[in-house]
């Protein structure tokens, strides 16, 4: 079938939920894309950040490969090899003890949601209300929208689900404020990430750990996109010098395939038999899959990688700014965001995707970087030439005189 012929296929039976642009996708490998005009696309999106090993990665082909030659699937009803596997060394390299796995980042925060209001119910005299960020983002399922903090989300879907307050990040008089005796817990992101790459303040969090535990409230960090090596340790969370009662990963963790988890500690060891499940709960292809991904984070010191590489873009995009093509710089690792000089941020999306660079805009001022862990100087040179080039072409098309 040609491109022009499976763009009309599309378009007649895929849902509308996206603005897709008249573009298909072929193959991957490393840091580039192809599309099925062979043109090619040096890719720091990453897949919104789940590609952690770039495309198509020899780690997952050889995982799915062996595990689907042995066990495809034996029910949610069993234990099975690669699940104990993954669970113990998740275990090994942070400070939680027992996990649940599912398939997408909403569904691990369901789980976290779930277990906070069973810790409510049994601790708490039935505390149920959650406290969670203005601008965070946990997810699209009617819990999770509510849980999110976008206004442009307030009215969709309405009446959502109970029991949510939103205060400001790193305002910490305001997070006493919220948290009352039918709080059971404060969920957030480490970093906003579809809320603009905004950072957690050290101080706030150390702060936030100690109003928690005098409340006898859960902390529950979402590290669906902070997770796994991307902001420069292994989670975000021992970048605070603080422990979360529960964790919440997805996107890199998979690196490409579905898989997402959440960690706790045994004393929240606490569902009652039927409470969480699932049918692909700990699918033992994606439990090959995630535990070949976390080992070769680890192996290689991807998170350290991604620390040195961040750097380096920000230095990059440091001279752009010289230059007057942006302003404000921000970000950890390689979960970097940076604001145009003109409200144009999705037309530079799109002349960037034609010149063969994909990235993606928050908003008309933002642009978010989310490459691979695997990323190099030469493919940030190459990002900041086609970035550059971009940029200008825009700035000129509306007038704006440059340094």
């Amino acid at each position: 079938m040609r491109s022009k012929e499976m763009l009309k296929a599309a378009k007649e039976h895929i849902l509308d939920i996206n603005e897709f642009p008249d573009i298909i996708m072929e193959k991957g490998e490393g840091m580039y894309l192809w599309d099925t005009e062979e043109n090619i696309y040096l890719d720091f999106l990453g897949g919104w950040a789940v590609t952690s090993l770039g495309h198509s990665p020899k780690v997952i082909q050889e995982a799915l490969k062996e595990q689907s030659e042995t066990l495809v699937n034996a029910s949610p009803s069993f234990y099975n090899k690669p699940m104990v596997e993954f669970a113990q060394y998740l275990a090994k390299h942070s400070c939680f003890d027992m996990a649940f796995f599912g398939s997408s980042g909403s569904e691990a925060n369901e789980a976290a949601l779930k277990l906070a209001r069973k810790y409510g119910q049994k601790y708490k005299n039935g505390a149920y209300k959650i406290v969670a960020l203005k601008k965070g983002f946990h997810g699209r399922t009617l819990a999770m929208m509510s849980a999110t903090g976008k206004l442009s989300w307030k009215e969709k879907f309405e009446p959502k689900v109970v029991g949510f307050t939103h205060v400001s990040r790193n305002d910490i008089q305001a997070m006493k404020a919220a948290i009352d005796e039918e709080t059971c817990a404060v969920m957030l992101e480490p970093i906003l990430g579809e809320g603009g790459i905004c950072e957690m303040d050290y101080d706030y969090i150390q702060q936030l750990r100690k109003v928690c535990d005098e409340t006898n409230t859960l902390l529950i960090f979402d590290e669906v996109q902070t997770g796994i090596g991307r902001t420069g340790t292994l989670f975000a969370y021992e970048q605070y010098n603080i422990e979360p009662d529960i964790m919440t990963l997805a996107k890199g963790i998979g690196g490409g395939f579905p898989l997402s988890t959440m960690l706790t500690k045994k004393e929240l060891n606490i569902f009652e038999r039927g409470d969480q499940g699932g049918t692909y709960v700990g699918q033992p292809l994606a439990m090959a899959v995630g535990l070949a991904v976390v080992k070769e984070v680890v192996d290689k010191r991807l998170s350290d990688n991604a620390m040195k590489m961040g750097e380096v873009i920000k230095q990059r995009l440091e001279n752009l700014k010289m230059k007057g093509y942006i302003t404000e710089i921000r970000g950890r690792g390689l979960m970097i965001a940076f604001d145009f000089a003109i409200e144009k941020a999705s037309e530079l999306t799109k002349l960037c995707r034609s010149n063969g660079l994909i990235i993606r805009e928050r908003d008309e001022r933002t642009i978010r970087l989310l490459p691979p862990l695997i990323v190099a100087e030469n493919h940030i040179d190459k990002m900041i030439e086609l970035l550059e080039k971009s940029m200008e072409e825009i700035l000129i098309r509306y007038g704006v005189k440059m340094k």
